[in-house]
């Protein structure tokens, strides 16, 4: 089957119009690959951009981080130096307790001292109350004795007398 003379020339210009019509698909490719590269390189940027502002993120949050340490430094040391005062206060506390039981300790030592001069004192007392019952109790007796003695000598004189 042998082709006319026009399906030729309509094959020809179908290969010629596909043939102008290929470079512009070329460059439609190597257009896509420019804009690929140009997008690439501008993710890149914003990437190097993203990464310069999360490094800066970083030392703004490690300065944040030294600033809280530092404070947290200086509320110890503070917190640190209350606790010293109350320990001092009490050290204080205790040396007034220990002067206070000194003290007690001397006035009952005192008194002691006065309770046994008065156990003295009311032992010679009662030692001079004793002496005295016994010296009455000797005059009542002799009293007695004198009375009996005196009763005896009018009863005899009465039966002399008689």
């Amino acid at each position: 089957m042998a082709l006319a003379q026009e399906d030729l020339e309509q094959i020809q210009t179908l290969i010629n119009n596909t043939i102008a019509a290929t470079p512009a698909v070329s460059n439609a490719n190597v257009r896509y690959e420019l804009e690929l590269r140009d997008r690439t390189t501008k993710v890149e940027q914003e990437l190097i951009h993203q990464r310069e502002i999360l490094i800066n993120g970083f030392a703004q949050v490690d300065k944040r981080l030294e600033q809280m340490k530092v404070e947290f430094d200086k509320r110890f040391e503070q917190v640190d130096k209350r606790f010293e005062q109350v320990e001092r206060r009490f050290e204080l506390v205790d040396k007034r307790f220990e002067q206070m039981k000194v003290e007690s300790d001397k006035r009952f030592e005192q008194v002691d001292k006065r309770f046994e001069k008065i156990d003295l004192q009311l032992e010679k007392q009662s030692v001079a109350i004793m002496n005295i019952h016994q010296e009455i109790k000797q005059q009542m007796r002799w009293s007695f004795g004198i009375l009996l003695s005196v009763g005896g000598l009018v009863i005899a004189v009465l039966k002399l007398t008689g």
